[in-house]
């Protein structure tokens, strides 16, 4: 089972990243639809995962990072896994999951994924734009679709996979003051990763990557 060898929130935190928050105006619905259609050039920031070896040929994988409209602004669904899955077991991810050969492509892939785990129908998703490939430490080449989600609608977990869905503020997340680094010595090297603890739920690893990566986008 390709499980983390360390116990993450134990782990002391090393800095905080600190850079500025995402201005309110671009957490929007109106600002994201016209960054994602005229991206800018931008850096993403590398993974750093490597608490496994990495595949020599990385299986194919989308998550849904879903934006949902809410009256106070957007907020970021996400689901806390079951603990006793192979991969991330017990972490906070993103709805998704690796592809299918009868998927039409990565953002088809996402959305399946989404409906399957959540119960999350397409019908309320409107696809914003994808993220960089995000490669994992458990052998995942991963496409992160951004998408606003609108309400009402209705979710329903997959038991086997989904031990919770819940919600978190945009703006908490598209601030450098709430990105940790933690750091531990494994297998005699230096390992570091984000994370973004939230209220009781801890946002760290592919998660927390992948958050980085949004975040940079957005203050490009």
């Amino acid at each position: 089972m390709a499980r983390p060898l360390f116990d993450p929130t134990g782990l002391p935190v090393e800095a905080i990243a600190g850079e500025a928050a995402v201005p309110a105006h671009r957490l929007t619905s109106a600002w994201l639809r016209e960054r994602f259609a005229a991206p800018p050039s931008w850096n993403p920031e590398p993974s750093n995962e490597s608490w496994g070896k990495r595949a020599a040929s990385p299986t194919p994988a989308s998550v849904l990072v879903p934006l949902v409209e809410r009256e106070y602004g957007l907020s970021l669904l996400l689901t806390l896994r079951t603990a006793h899955l192979n991969d991330h077991a017990g972490q906070v991810a993103f709805p998704g999951g690796r592809a299918e050969h009868f998927d039409a492509d990565a953002v088809d892939t996402a959305l399946r994924e989404t409906e399957e785990e959540i119960g999350l129908h397409r019908r309320h998703i409107e696809v914003l734009g994808t993220l960089p490939l995000y490669q994992t430490g458990t052998g995942y080449s991963v496409t992160p679709v951004v998408a606003l989600v609108a309400p009402p609608f209705e979710l329903r977990a997959d038991p086997f996979e989904v031990a919770e869905i819940f919600e978190v503020p945009l703006a908490f997340l598209m601030d450098g003051a709430h990105h940790e680094r933690r750091a531990l010595a494994l297998e005699g090297a230096s390992r570091t990763f984000y994370a973004m603890p939230y209220e009781r739920y801890f946002i760290w690893g592919a998660t927390a990557g992948m958050l980085r990566n949004l975040f940079h986008f957005l203050r490009a």
